[in-house]
């Protein structure tokens, strides 16, 4: 692979996670549900009057919208490209931030920052990380993936204080206004330098040392009908539902926890916790590189489970500290699973139709945190609540890591037997 290639590469990759750290703004929604729920408390003629048990219903719409908006922006990226693809991205969310600055009805924010801003993410989304993969070997996928996507939730380490500020000086609607400009700004500006390798291109191998496996290769390009009849779609389907919708309930909701404990500087715990989420992409690129995707997830997954029951005791305790490192190690594991999904897609059904299937995979994304979303805050509308969001998902986390040893890989192996001269060798699958 030439100098000049790998610069571009890069350039790709640099642009794509530009474009991630502009719409994750959707990770400092508990930022807004917080403004939100403040406005319902005080009341007032310009108050938000809603139903405090739908405070969360434009984040978990996002998160439909997202998701399902990624089949379309998938199919968009393999058409037209990652430039216009992202380009519609960053309109979308501009519209729907606009909407949102001029009224404060649940309608309003349901089609603004559910519909039109979740839409946009998904289109963004779906346009950083394919261009960015096609410049580079098969052995750089999990970091270059991790890297890409580590923008969107690196995010609320600037757009939470950010954000914070910004509501505090000018309300809520203005602040919205404000946003969009600007995430709209650099989103389309980004966009023109996403582009794909001329046609022919091959990134060059590195040399394997003696005893180096060899990089995975997806054994053909499957459309999303192969995929879809293939069983480990509906393996990692359930995983991703299981490990997106365990993480978003939280990152959803964690400065409403923080607030308890740390009052006006709750959005310090969104902001850490984004690091985690950000930090968790890029090493489980880099581990899952090393060690194989599926050794990479189970860890998560199994670890993920453990801070979910540990969660109940420390919420309880009220300590800010505990709170923090907890959310932190919570979205660390979070932030794995959108690096290795998409690596996980890569590897099985190849690049062709990359876009396209990644998009109906990341629809476990939408479904998890639409579904963990509503619960959680059904169940926390009753006393105690919050312990039995933390026991689902925590059981669920659980669940999944032991779904995890059905994504082991069968390889030939030869049977060592002493044969006879002429006899044929036989030849057993072993699952490794």
């Amino acid at each position: 692979m030439s100098e000049t290639s790998t610069n571009k590469g890069w350039q790709v990759t640099m642009a794509g996670l530009g474009i991630n750290l502009a719409l994750g703004v959707l990770y400092a929604w508990s930022i807004f549900k917080g403004a939100i729920k403040a406005s319902i408390e005080k009341g007032g003629p310009d108050a938000f009057q809603w139903n405090l048990t739908s405070i969360n219903d434009p984040y978990a719409v996002c998160c439909l919208a997202f998701a399902f908006s990624m089949i379309l922006a998938g199919k968009c990226q393999d058409k037209i490209g990652p430039a216009r693809t992202a380009l519609i991205g960053g309109l979308l969310v501009g519209c729907g931030f606009t909407l949102m600055s001029f009224s404060n009805s649940y309608i309003a924010w349901i089609m603004g920052f559910g519909i039109l801003a979740g839409s946009g993410f998904g289109f963004g989304y779906a346009a950083a990380t394919p261009p960015a993969l096609k410049w580079f070997s098969s052995t750089k996928t999990g970091v270059i993936a991790g890297t890409v996507v580590a923008g969107f939730g690196l995010a609320p380490v600037y757009i939470a204080p950010l954000s914070s500020y910004l509501l505090g000086i000018y309300g809520i609607q203005k602040s919205m206004l404000f946003l969009g400009c600007g995430f709209t700004a650099l989103v389309c500006g980004l966009s023109f330098l996403l582009v794909n390798p001329p046609q022919g291109y091959v990134p060059a191998e590195p040399a394997r040392k003696a005893g180096d496996k060899p990089a995975a290769k997806p054994a053909y390009n499957a459309n999303v009908s192969e995929m879809m009849r293939s069983p480990k779609f509906y393996l990692l389907w359930t995983n991703f539902f299981i490990g997106a919708g365990a993480g978003l309930m939280v990152i959803g909701s964690v400065a409403v926890l923080a607030k308890k404990s740390m009052g006006p500087m709750a959005f310090v715990a969104v902001a850490i916790m984004a690091i985690g989420n950000a930090g968790g992409r890029v090493v489980a690129g880099i581990l899952s590189d090393k060690i194989g995707r599926r050794a990479t997830l189970t860890i998560m997954l199994a670890f993920q489970a453990v801070l979910m029951f540990a969660a109940i005791p420390i919420v309880g305790s009220g300590s800010a500290v505990l709170l923090v490192i907890m959310a932190t190690f919570i979205g660390f594991n979070y932030g794995s699973n959108l690096c290795l999904f998409p690596s996980f897609a890569k590897d099985y059904w190849g690049f062709k139709n990359y876009g396209l299937n990644y998009g109906v995979l990341f629809t476990a994304w939408g479904v998890g945190g639409f579904v963990m979303g509503r619960v959680s805050e059904m169940l926390n509308a009753v006393p105690g609540g919050l312990n039995k969001s933390f026991i689902l998902a925590g059981t669920l986390c659980a669940t999944g890591t032991v779904l995890t040893v059905f994504l082991r890989e069968k390889k030939k192996v030869e049977v060592e037997a002493p044969i006879a001269v002429g006899e044929p060798v036989a030849v057993l699958e072993k699952s490794v």
